[in-house]
């Protein structure tokens, strides 16, 4: 039986930040051949990882990267505060962005992120990413809500004031929208709402004549003005109390692309 040496334990250790216990077993097990033993360290972090997979990931951070005429946004999960601040986690979410900004695909990235999911013990996962490139008079605009870095977006507009691009991502980061436009929502789902108001204590209540119409104006305001971008009421009432389509219409902005993330 190979004598495992304290020294051997602790190379082992620092080559794949595994504990101490998990090395001396796994050099046990492999009878001290070093590269064995990180293969099997390897493969349990990626069966833990696999585990770990259906755990909530309430925290994390929302980086944005926007260069000229290319943007890029990416959200990465976990499950802890420690976790989202920890500087492996964070060096993972920029390398993730990075990649997505090159034009590169997340996925690219699946072992990194299962062996970081082992590292750290925690479900790591890729919330979302998005890259956006604008040519001509179109604008890439962001927002990342400080300090927790947790929301964030980013939209393409043409035209107008530049300051209003990031005014909007702002807005989607407070609002946080479902669809882009009416014509986004799938009709089963207007349709069950409509069901729902249509049998409301509110909407019974009233003659029957006028309740269709107290319907409608409730699926107006209550569901599209709320799920639908366009028609969410501008964020700040200081500078406007109509909607977003008014808002940017009024200023001569035209939105043609955005994406917003959140962790948690």
């Amino acid at each position: 039986m190979t004598d495992i040496t304290a020294a051997m334990v602790k190379q082992l250790r620092d080559a794949t930040s595994a504990g101490m216990m998990e090395c001396k077993r796994a050099l046990v097990e492999t009878e001290g051949d070093f590269d064995e033993a990180v293969k099997l360290l390897r493969e349990k972090g990626m069966a833990s990882a696999a585990k770990r997979a259906d755990r909530e990931t309430s925290e994390g951070k929302v980086g944005v990267m926007v260069r000229e005429n290319i943007g890029a946004i990416a959200a990465i999960g976990c499950e802890t505060e420690p976790v989202s601040n920890n500087d492996d986690f964070l060096a993972y979410a920029e390398k993730v962005l990075t990649t997505v900004f090159e034009g590169g695909d997340a996925e690219s990235l699946e072992s990194e992120r299962v062996e970081l999911a082992a590292k750290l013990g925690e479900n790591i996962q890729v919330v979302g990413t998005k890259r956006m490139e604008a040519a001509g008079d179109e604008t890439i605009s962001s927002y990342v809500h400080p300090p927790a870095n947790k929301v964030g977006a980013m939209v393409k507009t043409r035209g107008g004031d530049p300051e209003v691009g990031r005014s909007l991502a702002l807005h989607l980061t407070f609002a946080r929208p479902t669809y882009g436009s009416r014509d986004e929502v799938p009709q089963e789902l207007v349709d069950a709402e409509r069901e729902i108001l249509s049998h409301s204590e509110e909407v019974l209540s009233k003659p029957e004549n006028v309740r269709e119409k107290i319907v409608e104006g409730q699926l107006n305001k209550k569901f599209f003005g709320e799920a639908v971008l366009t028609e969410q009421t501008w964020y700040r009432a200081d500078e406007s109390t109509g909607t977003v389509a008014k808002y940017l219409k009024e200023r001569g902005i035209e939105l043609l692309d955005y994406a917003w993330y959140a962790v948690g």
